[in-house]
């Protein structure tokens, strides 16, 4: 489980809209990370609008923001279009991206366990490091939060 001043997994994955996003080829430039359960469920609606609506000051502040789930591209593609969407949405289909960063977990919801991604979000720096790792993301402020934390480095 990768964490703060670690190299961060090398990955490239398909992104909506088509075109692929490798995550080594972003170096010189900060990246944020946010992984989510599942498109167009209530919090990982808000999350994604969150950080739309905030993709402009990330952009101003040298940062580039990715959401990831397993989600396939085709319903990434119709997330974006139903919420109007800007931040690009990476489809890890396979979990594998997931697995490297640690956040393929085991879950329990209403007393049944199964597998899912913990919302996690991950900001790396220019060298291609870990600066700041969020787990159990709680979604109200915390786009904000990334912000201030990517606006700081």
């Amino acid at each position: 489980m990768p964490d703060v001043s670690d190299t961060a997994p090398d990955f490239t994955l398909p992104r909506d809209g088509g075109g692929e996003v490798t995550l080594s080829n972003l170096r010189g430039g900060t990246v944020v990370l946010f992984f989510y359960p599942r498109d167009d469920t209530p919090g990982c609606t808000k999350e994604s609008i969150g950080f739309s609506e905030q993709l402009q000051s990330f952009a101003d502040a040298g940062a580039q923001v990715f959401g990831i789930s397993r989600d396939s591209i085709a319903k990434h593609d119709k997330f974006v279009a139903k919420h109007s969407l800007t931040t690009p949405l990476l489809s890890d289909e396979q979990s594998s991206v997931c697995e490297d960063y640690g956040v393929w977990v085991e879950k329990k919801m209403y007393g049944r366990t199964s597998m899912g991604i913990e919302r996690s979000t991950f900001i790396i720096d220019a060298e291609g490091k870990i600066a700041r790792v969020w787990r159990k993301v709680k979604v109200p402020g915390h786009v904000e939060e990334v912000l201030e934390a990517v606006q700081a480095l």
